[in-house]
């Protein structure tokens, strides 16, 4: 799809941990020449440990190939089989560490905030309505429900790579035909989607 020059939009994928979802998307993204940051909502990044009840716990801003050596020193067996080894080395070729979206003002604007699960879109909403709006920019903030594994955030983020290129490819206002495509996306590929707006 080719995109008429002055057109970029600018796009912020949102998960909980800033992990899987939004950085399978954050990848994904990229490749297809997109302009995109990812965030986590999350107080703390949490990953699977070796119960349910002993998660790994780390502070945003850790970078992921810290996680990743602290992971393989702890069992590499356990975390290559579950795949977050696996994850982590793809993280390392993105960006350097997981951010949250709470302490992302100073990453300026953005044309488009997708988020992967109810309550994280319930968070950026809650926030984004926090911020006292300055520029009185509109900006689409939109849900699609994704489970929290590989597979369903690759499936996930090729839906979202798929999105992004409808809106960047919109001549003249989003606001105006976004209801129409959101119901035809969610029609095509038999997903609901959910959307609120806020403003910068």
């Amino acid at each position: 799809m080719v995109v008429a020059e002055g057109k970029r939009w600018r796009f912020a994928m949102v998960c909980s941990s800033n992990m899987n979802r939004s950085m399978e998307a954050h990848s994904q993204l990229g490749r297809a020449g997109l302009d995109v940051e990812s965030y986590g909502t999350g107080t703390h990044v949490k990953l699977p440990g070796p119960s349910l009840h002993e998660p790994n716990v780390y502070d945003f801003g850790t970078p992921y190939g810290a996680i990743y050596d602290d992971l393989r020193r702890k069992d590499p067996d356990l975390y290559k089989r579950n795949g977050l080894l696996p994850m982590l080395k793809r993280n390392t070729s993105v960006k350097l560490a997981p951010q949250r979206w709470q302490d992302n003002a100073g990453d300026g604007v953005f044309d488009m905030i997708m988020t992967f699960e109810e309550r994280v879109f319930d968070l950026v909403v809650e926030d984004m309505n926090n911020r006292e709006p300055k520029l009185m920019k509109s900006v689409p903030i939109i849900n699609m429900d994704v489970k929290d594994n590989h597979e369903e955030a690759g499936v996930g983020a090729k839906l979202a790579v798929e999105l992004c290129q409808k809106l960047e490819a919109i001549d003249g206002d989003w606001e105006e035909i976004i209801d129409d495509l959101i119901n035809g996306f969610e029609k095509q590929h038999k997903r609901r989607l959910a959307y609120s707006i806020a403003f910068y």
